[in-house]
């Protein structure tokens, strides 16, 4: 059995998106629109029993002269509350599977032929947490799953406004910008009675190279037709089993 380096893990389970500082309240210069329309985006994709969407997301590596070298992959996620998750990354050198199935959350990488499988909390919730907090992992669109989305995402917030309006991939949309310590984010979100993010901008700060993840959201289904055996992975028997690295070890003692 191999271990699971923890840049190897971090690619399988896909990008990490906003992660919050400490915990305080929205700050004074956080205006009151943007806050309300982020609240309506977060508090509608929360009210769904289940969603599917379509990614195509580009992140900046800074290499050690400084230059930024951007990478893009594409993600497929389904999710299905309260307790199920499935996504699929692919871009031209990796594949890879995530499943969460209420019990497990296991992933196979399929350029490498290799797979990972940890016992996880037994809700959506509780399961990214320990995603990220243990294994520093967050699947893609992993924080727009959590019921407390607008929490985290306005946690430690010095800044937020409205940019103004927008068309992406031809849906009408507002536009909003947001700061706190850690990072610079923007949020393009579609008008009307389905106020879906459309795309993310995230530029990290405590980064002296300001990197950027860029993520573009398509094919919206906010009500899927999902079969049981998604949320079941498949893992072919030519596969090596690996381990994840643990962020704290008392986590992975006890597995």
């Amino acid at each position: 059995m191999t271990t699971v380096t923890r840049s190897v893990a971090a690619a399988l389970c896909g990008i990490a998106m906003i992660c919050a500082p400490s915990v305080v309240s929205a700050g004074p210069n956080a205006d009151a629109d943007a806050l309300k329309i982020l609240k309506n985006m977060t508090e509608y994709i929360g009210g769904l029993e289940s969603f599917s969407v379509h990614t195509v997301n580009t992140f900046e590596e800074v290499l050690d002269s400084g230059q930024k070298i951007q990478v893009d992959f594409s993600s497929s996620v389904v999710v299905q509350r309260p307790d199920k998750l499935r996504a699929e990354r692919a871009d031209a050198y990796e594949s890879q599977v995530v499943v969460y199935d209420g019990n497990r959350i296991s992933v196979y990488e399929g350029t490498h032929d290799i797979y990972a499988s940890v016992t996880a909390p037994d809700n959506l919730d509780d399961m990214l947490h320990f995603a990220r907090d243990s294994l520093d992992l967050v699947p893609p669109a992993g924080d727009l799953v959590f019921s407390e989305a607008y929490e985290l995402l306005t946690t430690g917030l010095t800044s937020g406004v409205v940019v103004g309006k927008a068309v992406i991939g031809g849906i009408p949309c507002t536009q909003l910008a947001f700061t706190n310590p850690l990072v610079d984010f923007q949020i393009w979100v579609a008008n009307g009675d389905k106020p879906l993010p459309v795309k993310y901008v995230l530029t990290t700060m405590d980064d002296p190279a300001h990197p950027q993840y860029i993520a573009l959201m398509s094919d919206w289904n906010t009500d899927p037709m999902i079969a049981d055996e998604l949320f079941t992975i498949k893992i072919p028997q030519t596969a090596t089993m690996t381990e994840f690295v643990f962020i704290d070890a008392d986590v992975a003692a006890g597995e």
